[in-house]
Protein backbone atom coordinates (compact mmCIF):
# COMPACT_ATOMS: atom_id res chain seq x y z
CA UNK A 1 0.00 0.00 0.00
CA UNK A 2 2.16 2.74 1.14
CA UNK A 3 4.83 1.66 -2.00
CA UNK A 4 1.80 2.64 -4.66
CA UNK A 5 1.00 6.09 -2.50
CA UNK A 6 4.51 6.68 -3.17
CA UNK A 7 4.90 6.24 -6.61
CA UNK A 8 1.62 7.65 -7.72
CA UNK A 9 2.87 10.84 -5.87
CA UNK A 10 6.19 10.57 -7.26
CA UNK A 11 6.38 11.90 -10.49
CA UNK A 12 9.85 11.84 -12.77
CA UNK A 13 9.55 12.84 -16.05
CA UNK A 14 10.78 9.83 -18.57
CA UNK A 15 13.59 10.73 -21.19
CA UNK A 16 11.21 10.48 -24.42
CA UNK A 17 9.09 13.30 -22.74
CA UNK A 18 11.87 15.60 -21.75
CA UNK A 19 13.31 14.88 -25.14
CA UNK A 20 10.37 15.54 -27.18
CA UNK A 21 7.94 17.20 -25.08
CA UNK A 22 7.21 20.52 -27.23
CA UNK A 23 9.53 19.76 -29.85
CA UNK A 24 8.13 20.55 -33.47
CA UNK A 25 11.14 20.51 -36.08
CA UNK A 26 8.71 22.53 -38.43
CA UNK A 27 8.71 25.10 -35.87
CA UNK A 28 12.92 25.50 -36.44
CA UNK A 29 13.01 24.25 -32.62
CA UNK A 30 16.41 23.05 -34.59
CA UNK A 31 19.16 25.66 -34.45
CA UNK A 32 22.56 25.57 -35.73
CA UNK A 33 24.51 26.70 -32.59
CA UNK A 34 28.41 27.89 -32.58
CA UNK A 35 30.45 24.82 -31.02
CA UNK A 36 32.26 27.59 -29.24
CA UNK A 37 28.70 28.56 -27.58
CA UNK A 38 28.42 24.40 -25.86
CA UNK A 39 30.03 23.50 -22.67
CA UNK A 40 30.30 20.48 -20.79
CA UNK A 41 27.63 19.05 -19.12
CA UNK A 42 28.73 19.68 -15.25
CA UNK A 43 30.29 16.95 -13.30
CA UNK A 44 29.55 14.93 -16.69
CA UNK A 45 30.26 11.77 -16.38
CA UNK A 46 30.43 9.98 -19.45
CA UNK A 47 34.22 10.19 -20.98
CA UNK A 48 34.61 11.34 -24.61
CA UNK A 49 37.52 9.76 -25.86
CA UNK A 50 39.30 9.83 -29.13
CA UNK A 51 39.37 6.12 -30.28
CA UNK A 52 38.16 4.61 -33.46
CA UNK A 53 34.47 4.58 -32.75
CA UNK A 54 35.17 8.75 -32.53
CA UNK A 55 37.04 8.58 -36.01
CA UNK A 56 34.18 6.31 -37.47
CA UNK A 57 31.42 9.42 -36.44
CA UNK A 58 33.55 11.72 -37.57
CA UNK A 59 33.25 10.45 -41.09
CA UNK A 60 30.08 9.74 -40.75
CA UNK A 61 29.31 13.37 -39.89
CA UNK A 62 31.40 14.65 -42.70
CA UNK A 63 29.83 12.71 -45.37
CA UNK A 64 26.00 13.01 -44.09
CA UNK A 65 26.44 15.88 -41.81
CA UNK A 66 24.64 15.86 -37.92
CA UNK A 67 21.71 13.50 -38.18
CA UNK A 68 20.76 14.01 -34.75
CA UNK A 69 20.47 17.34 -33.05
CA UNK A 70 22.36 17.83 -29.27
CA UNK A 71 20.11 18.47 -26.61
CA UNK A 72 20.98 22.01 -24.91
CA UNK A 73 19.76 24.03 -22.11
CA UNK A 74 20.71 27.92 -21.20
CA UNK A 75 23.98 28.80 -18.87
CA UNK A 76 23.33 31.06 -16.07
CA UNK A 77 26.82 32.12 -17.40
CA UNK A 78 25.97 32.26 -20.69
CA UNK A 79 26.69 29.89 -23.40
CA UNK A 80 24.43 26.57 -23.44
CA UNK A 81 25.19 23.25 -21.28
CA UNK A 82 25.12 20.20 -23.56
CA UNK A 83 22.42 17.62 -22.30
CA UNK A 84 22.92 14.78 -24.94
CA UNK A 85 25.49 15.45 -27.41
CA UNK A 86 28.79 15.32 -26.31
CA UNK A 87 30.42 12.95 -28.61
CA UNK A 88 28.71 14.88 -31.61
CA UNK A 89 30.40 18.11 -30.39
CA UNK A 90 34.10 16.48 -29.90
CA UNK A 91 33.12 14.66 -33.56
CA UNK A 92 32.17 18.46 -35.49
CA UNK A 93 35.16 19.50 -34.19
CA UNK A 94 37.64 16.84 -35.46
CA UNK A 95 35.74 17.56 -38.29
CA UNK A 96 36.39 20.58 -39.06
CA UNK A 97 33.15 22.15 -38.50
CA UNK A 98 32.22 25.57 -36.43
CA UNK A 99 28.62 24.98 -35.65
CA UNK A 100 26.15 21.41 -35.10
CA UNK A 101 22.65 21.37 -34.75
CA UNK A 102 20.85 21.49 -31.06
CA UNK A 103 17.17 21.62 -29.38
CA UNK A 104 17.24 24.49 -26.89
CA UNK A 105 15.10 22.86 -23.71
CA UNK A 106 13.49 24.63 -20.79
CA UNK A 107 14.90 22.17 -18.15
CA UNK A 108 15.93 22.56 -14.05
CA UNK A 109 18.90 21.21 -12.80
CA UNK A 110 17.16 17.68 -11.79
CA UNK A 111 15.33 17.53 -15.01
CA UNK A 112 18.35 18.27 -16.86
CA UNK A 113 20.25 16.01 -15.06
CA UNK A 114 18.43 12.82 -15.49
CA UNK A 115 17.56 13.43 -18.99
CA UNK A 116 21.82 13.38 -19.68
CA UNK A 117 22.01 10.06 -17.88
CA UNK A 118 19.34 8.11 -19.51
CA UNK A 119 20.53 9.75 -23.38
CA UNK A 120 24.21 7.96 -22.46
CA UNK A 121 23.72 5.07 -19.98
CA UNK A 122 22.67 2.71 -22.69
CA UNK A 123 25.60 3.70 -25.00
CA UNK A 124 28.08 0.25 -25.62
CA UNK A 125 31.33 0.17 -24.22
CA UNK A 126 30.12 1.92 -20.83
CA UNK A 127 33.36 1.71 -18.28
CA UNK A 128 31.71 1.03 -14.66
CA UNK A 129 33.08 4.07 -13.26
CA UNK A 130 30.98 6.07 -15.94
CA UNK A 131 28.15 3.79 -15.04
CA UNK A 132 28.62 4.31 -10.91
CA UNK A 133 28.81 7.91 -10.87
CA UNK A 134 25.51 8.50 -13.81
CA UNK A 135 23.66 6.17 -11.71
CA UNK A 136 24.72 8.10 -8.28
CA UNK A 137 23.69 11.23 -10.19
CA UNK A 138 20.58 10.38 -11.16
CA UNK A 139 19.69 9.00 -7.85
CA UNK A 140 20.70 12.17 -6.18
CA UNK A 141 18.54 13.89 -8.98
CA UNK A 142 15.08 11.81 -8.51
CA UNK A 143 15.71 12.11 -4.64
CA UNK A 144 15.65 15.86 -4.34
CA UNK A 145 12.61 15.42 -7.31
CA UNK A 146 10.82 12.83 -4.51
CA UNK A 147 11.61 15.17 -1.67
CA UNK A 148 9.64 18.20 -3.96
CA UNK A 149 6.72 16.19 -4.55
CA UNK A 150 6.19 14.62 -0.94
CA UNK A 151 3.07 16.29 0.77
CA UNK A 152 3.85 15.33 3.79
CA UNK A 153 6.03 13.24 6.24
CA UNK A 154 3.71 10.08 6.62
CA UNK A 155 4.56 9.13 3.28
CA UNK A 156 7.76 7.46 2.87
CA UNK A 157 10.69 7.02 4.74
CA UNK A 158 14.03 7.42 2.75
CA UNK A 159 14.87 3.88 2.70
CA UNK A 160 11.29 2.99 0.62
CA UNK A 161 12.13 5.93 -1.70
CA UNK A 162 15.55 4.95 -2.55
CA UNK A 163 14.19 1.62 -3.44
CA UNK A 164 12.01 2.73 -5.48
CA UNK A 165 14.27 5.07 -7.35
CA UNK A 166 16.77 2.18 -7.26
CA UNK A 167 14.20 -0.47 -9.15
CA UNK A 168 13.09 2.41 -11.21
CA UNK A 169 16.45 3.11 -12.76
CA UNK A 170 17.37 -0.03 -12.91
CA UNK A 171 14.15 -0.89 -15.37
CA UNK A 172 15.13 2.02 -17.45
CA UNK A 173 18.42 0.35 -17.46
CA UNK A 174 17.57 -3.51 -17.86
CA UNK A 175 19.41 -4.09 -14.86
CA UNK A 176 17.74 -4.95 -11.35
CA UNK A 177 17.30 -2.33 -8.54
CA UNK A 178 20.22 -4.01 -6.47
CA UNK A 179 22.35 -4.17 -9.33
CA UNK A 180 21.77 -0.04 -9.62
CA UNK A 181 23.13 -0.19 -6.03
CA UNK A 182 25.91 -1.98 -6.50
CA UNK A 183 27.20 0.27 -8.91
CA UNK A 184 26.73 3.30 -6.97
CA UNK A 185 28.59 1.79 -4.18
CA UNK A 186 31.54 2.10 -6.74
CA UNK A 187 31.95 5.83 -6.30
CA UNK A 188 32.94 5.36 -2.70
CA UNK A 189 36.18 3.39 -3.74
CA UNK A 190 39.64 5.73 -4.35
CA UNK A 191 40.34 6.72 -7.88
CA UNK A 192 43.19 4.49 -8.35
CA UNK A 193 41.08 1.24 -7.36
CA UNK A 194 38.53 2.73 -8.95
CA UNK A 195 40.85 3.11 -12.00
CA UNK A 196 41.70 -0.87 -11.37
CA UNK A 197 38.13 -1.86 -12.21
CA UNK A 198 37.86 0.07 -15.34
CA UNK A 199 40.98 -1.69 -16.58
CA UNK A 200 39.17 -5.01 -15.57
CA UNK A 201 42.22 -5.70 -12.66
CA UNK A 202 39.70 -5.41 -10.50
CA UNK A 203 36.49 -7.41 -10.90
CA UNK A 204 33.16 -6.12 -10.20
CA UNK A 205 32.17 -8.05 -6.94
CA UNK A 206 35.27 -7.50 -5.14
CA UNK A 207 35.44 -4.04 -6.12
CA UNK A 208 31.88 -3.90 -4.34
CA UNK A 209 33.30 -5.54 -1.58
CA UNK A 210 36.02 -3.65 -1.09
CA UNK A 211 34.44 0.07 -1.37
CA UNK A 212 32.47 -0.60 2.03
CA UNK A 213 36.49 -0.49 3.33
CA UNK A 214 37.49 3.04 4.26
CA UNK A 215 39.97 5.35 2.61
CA UNK A 216 42.80 3.96 5.04
CA UNK A 217 42.28 0.59 4.36
CA UNK A 218 41.71 0.98 0.59
CA UNK A 219 45.17 2.32 0.60
CA UNK A 220 46.76 -0.81 1.72
CA UNK A 221 45.06 -2.89 -0.63
CA UNK A 222 45.98 -0.79 -3.51
CA UNK A 223 49.56 -1.04 -2.35
CA UNK A 224 50.10 -4.69 -1.71
CA UNK A 225 47.58 -5.07 -4.86
CA UNK A 226 50.64 -3.28 -7.05
CA UNK A 227 53.59 -4.29 -5.08
CA UNK A 228 52.64 -7.88 -5.13
CA UNK A 229 51.19 -7.71 -8.83
CA UNK A 230 48.21 -9.90 -7.51
CA UNK A 231 44.72 -9.62 -8.30
CA UNK A 232 41.99 -9.81 -5.72
CA UNK A 233 39.79 -12.93 -5.27
CA UNK A 234 36.34 -12.94 -4.36
CA UNK A 235 36.61 -14.32 -1.71
CA UNK A 236 39.74 -12.01 -0.54
CA UNK A 237 37.81 -9.57 -0.71
CA UNK A 238 35.00 -10.80 1.46
CA UNK A 239 37.54 -11.66 4.15
CA UNK A 240 38.58 -7.81 4.08
CA UNK A 241 35.27 -6.39 4.20
CA UNK A 242 34.23 -8.68 7.08
CA UNK A 243 37.79 -7.76 8.64
CA UNK A 244 36.96 -3.96 8.03
CA UNK A 245 32.89 -5.05 9.50
CA UNK A 246 34.57 -6.06 12.41
CA UNK A 247 37.02 -3.25 13.27
CA UNK A 248 40.11 -5.87 12.47
CA UNK A 249 41.50 -4.57 9.54
CA UNK A 250 45.17 -3.50 10.13
CA UNK A 251 47.86 -3.28 7.19
CA UNK A 252 49.71 -6.58 7.89
CA UNK A 253 46.09 -8.60 7.89
CA UNK A 254 45.65 -7.01 4.14
CA UNK A 255 49.03 -8.68 3.50
CA UNK A 256 47.91 -11.94 5.42
CA UNK A 257 44.87 -12.04 3.31
CA UNK A 258 46.01 -11.09 -0.54
CA UNK A 259 49.48 -12.67 -0.85
CA UNK A 260 49.79 -14.91 2.53
CA UNK A 261 52.01 -14.72 5.79
CA UNK A 262 55.47 -15.16 4.24
CA UNK A 263 54.87 -12.40 2.36
CA UNK A 264 54.95 -10.08 4.94
CA UNK A 265 57.66 -7.59 5.35
CA UNK A 266 59.08 -6.30 7.84
CA UNK A 267 61.81 -3.26 8.24
CA UNK A 268 64.28 -2.03 11.07
CA UNK A 269 65.67 1.23 10.85
CA UNK A 270 69.08 2.36 12.95
CA UNK A 271 69.49 5.60 13.45
CA UNK A 272 73.16 7.36 13.03
CA UNK A 273 73.24 8.00 16.55
CA UNK A 274 72.86 3.87 16.71
CA UNK A 275 75.33 3.51 14.04
CA UNK A 276 78.19 5.86 15.59
CA UNK A 277 78.28 3.34 18.64
CA UNK A 278 79.31 0.36 16.53
CA UNK A 279 80.80 1.78 12.87
CA UNK A 280 83.39 4.73 12.13
CA UNK A 281 81.42 7.86 10.20
CA UNK A 282 84.16 7.09 7.78
CA UNK A 283 82.51 3.45 6.72
CA UNK A 284 80.36 3.67 3.90
CA UNK A 285 76.47 2.40 3.99
CA UNK A 286 77.20 -0.52 1.99
CA UNK A 287 79.59 -1.77 4.22
CA UNK A 288 78.14 -1.26 7.33
CA UNK A 289 75.46 -3.64 5.98
CA UNK A 290 77.50 -6.21 4.77
CA UNK A 291 79.12 -6.70 8.37
CA UNK A 292 75.55 -6.74 9.54
CA UNK A 293 74.57 -9.07 7.55
CA UNK A 294 77.42 -11.81 8.01
CA UNK A 295 77.11 -10.81 11.86
CA UNK A 296 73.16 -11.93 11.66
CA UNK A 297 74.13 -15.27 10.01
CA UNK A 298 76.32 -15.88 12.57
CA UNK A 299 74.05 -15.21 15.36
CA UNK A 300 71.30 -17.12 13.26
CA UNK A 301 73.52 -20.73 13.13
CA UNK A 302 74.28 -20.33 17.36
CA UNK A 303 70.55 -19.56 18.02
Amino acid sequence: MRKQSIKGKIQIASYDDLLSGGVDHSKNDITDMPLINLHEFKNHPFHVVDDERMQELVESIKEKGVLSPAIVRKREKGGYEIISGHRRRRACELAGLLSMPVIIKDLDDDEATILMVDANIQRENILPSERAFAYKMRMDAEGRQGKRTKSDDKITSRQVVEKLTSDRIGEDSGISGRQVNRYIRLTNLIPELLEKVDSGKIGFVPAVNISSIDKAGQKWILRVLEESNKKITLRQSELLKKEAADGALTEETVVTILVGKDAITRTVTLSEGDLKQYFPESMEAGEIKEIIKELLEKWSENR
